[in-house]
């Protein structure tokens, strides 16, 4: 394959990570960031070619598309969510790229035309979907769970630092969260060799499902000391997220709407899709814990 792959989002967590994986595996990549900065640097000195723009300006998709034949889509969490996909579909159709690789949500597998979410992100996701089945481009769309990253380690480093708590409002909800690097590693197989993924859709998962007690065991098995979970009223917890200023309206309905489904036992969900395509079992919460340890321990 002389062609680049194209991955869109590549300063985030997700598309970062897959940069590193195809570079890893020899592929020929382009990242698409919306501003230079030391990540995409890092990305650039490893031989990627970097193209600066924003998927809102058909003009700046035309630029990163243009000369790929396979595509990741991928954008953080944003009300111009659809908008953006919209832009990359109607451009990768143009250019009749080979594949392209979306990465959705799992609630998407339970929603419909009369039943969506109150996240308005899940909603542009099921219908980011509807618009790409529609297109007829060659599609696999990718559905990871919650990610460990974003409740478990962003949200909960200061309180398992400074309390050794967890504090969540999950009562006693089960849930699988999943690592970045993993869903990363799902997509890069993907990306590498396409063929037999086209149509395709993949629900992404943790290595087990369990409510937080068992989590908070893993936490302190994987620290040395004891982690505990705290159950806090879900309106108190939104209120601190909201003024904590770590995130935006949209941000804060999607994470606070989620939070009420884990509640309701809609993430306790187990597939073994991340081993059957990556070959690799996905890490436990005492892996990732494990691997982030110097995040949550305190500060000396």
């Amino acid at each position: 394959m002389t062609n680049p792959i194209l991955v869109t989002g590549a300063a985030g967590a997700v598309g970062y990570a897959v940069c590193d994986q195809l570079v890893k595996r020899g592929c020929k990549v382009r990242a698409m960031v919306r501003k230079a900065d030391e990540r995409s640097a890092r990305l650039a000195e490893r031989g990627v070619e970097i193209v600066v723009g924003d998927l809102l300006d058909l003009h700046a998709a035309h630029r990163a598309i243009e000369g790929c034949d396979r595509v990741y889509f991928g954008m953080s969490v944003s009300p111009s969510y659809l908008e953006a996909t919209i832009n990359a579909t109607a451009v990768a159709r143009h250019h009749k790229v080979d594949a392209f690789v979306n990465i959705s949500q799992m609630t998407v597998s339970q929603m419909g035309i009369t039943s969506t979410t109150d996240s308005p992100q899940q909603k542009l996701h099921w219908l980011a979907e509807q618009a790409l089945n529609w297109s007829g481009l060659p599609v696999v769309h990718i559905r990871p769970t919650a990610f460990l990253d974003t409740f478990f380690l962003r949200l909960s480093m200061q309180s398992i630092r400074q309390h050794q708590q967890i504090r969540l409002p999950f009562r006693d909800g089960k849930i699988s969260p999943i690592a970045s690097d993993d869903v990363a590693r799902v997509i890069a197989t993907v990306l590498e060799a396409p063929a037999d993924h086209i149509g395709k859709i993949y629900e992404l998962t943790g290595a087990r499902s369990q409510d937080m007690i068992g989590i908070a065991e893993e936490f302190s098995k994987a620290l040395g000391q004891t982690i505990s979970y705290v159950d806090v009223p879900w309106e108190p917890w939104r209120k601190a997220l909201e003024d904590s200023g770590m995130v935006t309206p949209h941000i804060l309905a999607h994470l606070a709407t989620m939070a009420l489904l884990i509640q309701q036992n809609r993430y306790d969900r187990l597939t073994t899709d991340v081993e059957l395509i990556a070959k690799k079992p996905p890490l436990s919460i005492l892996e990732f814990v494990q691997q982030h340890a110097q995040a949550y321990r305190a500060e000396a």
